[in-house]
């Protein structure tokens, strides 16, 4: 997946052969945000000009900008699940926040290669 970043907001792309130019869309966010580019710095332009496009909008029309991944999910485990999983955070010296937040990036770090 080819992306980029703009204030927190991430716009993945795809080159479209048809019409000689990137397309993307910012992910995380029920509002649809579009922008292109003929290059990766048209790009990263159009997705800078687009967000500040929508934030401007959303000020005008007196309504708050939908955030891009707050950082905060719910996870809803097994009863036992839950417990084990308590256990192994408090007996490593961390908590179950902590604990799970490295078990996911490890997990990412693996799915990544």
């Amino acid at each position: 997946m080819n992306a980029i970043q703009y204030k927190g907001y991430t716009g993945v792309f795809e080159y479209e052969p048809d019409d000689e130019a990137f397309h993307g869309t910012v992910l995380g966010i029920r509002d649809v945000i579009h922008f292109c580019g003929g290059s990766i710095a048209e790009l990263k332009t159009a997705l800078a000009d687009s967000v500040e496009e929508y934030l401007d909008m959303c000020k005008a029309d007196g309504v708050e900008p939908q955030k891009p991944f707050s950082g905060k999910f719910a996870l809803r485990l097994d009863p036992e699940i839950h417990r084990k999983v308590a256990e192994v955070a408090k007996a490593s010296g961390k908590s179950l926040n902590a604990w799970m937040a490295e078990a996911i990036a490890q997990r990412l770090d693996g799915a990544a290669r």
